[in-house]
């Protein structure tokens, strides 16, 4: 059974970093692309960023290029989402994805809250 647990996601001030993780099962993550997802309250889903299979290619949304840095590690089936200099229109629900054999998998999001 796939699943995509992230976490990493809380509370912080504007100008704060945080670090999400998205831990997958149920399938190797070494052959995949994985991305991560935001949606705010009110909006619809954005991609954020994503990574090709061997990480070597990288992909963000304008409105994060340059403070947000996304990484992979296969070796322990896990993504990961840097976010620095982070602003209150970073507020949102983050969610992991894969493409897989014709099936999209969502995790269940973890919150990303910027507020002084």
């Amino acid at each position: 059974q796939v699943q995509l647990v992230a976490s990493g996601g809380d509370l912080v001030q504007p100008g704060g970093s945080l670090r999400l993780s998205c831990a997958a099962s149920g399938f190797p993550i070494s052959s995949y692309t994985l991305i991560w997802y935001r949606q705010a309250p009110g909006k619809e889903r954005e991609l954020v960023a994503g990574i090709t299979s061997d990480g070597e290619g990288t992909n963000y949304a304008d409105s994060v290029k340059g403070r947000f840095a996304i990484s992979r590690d296969n070796n322990v089936n896990k993504v990961f989402l840097q976010m620095n200099s982070l602003k209150p229109e970073d507020t949102a629900v983050y969610f992991c994805y894969v493409f897989r054999f014709g099936n999209h998998y969502w995790g269940q999001g973890t919150q990303v809250t910027v507020s002084s």
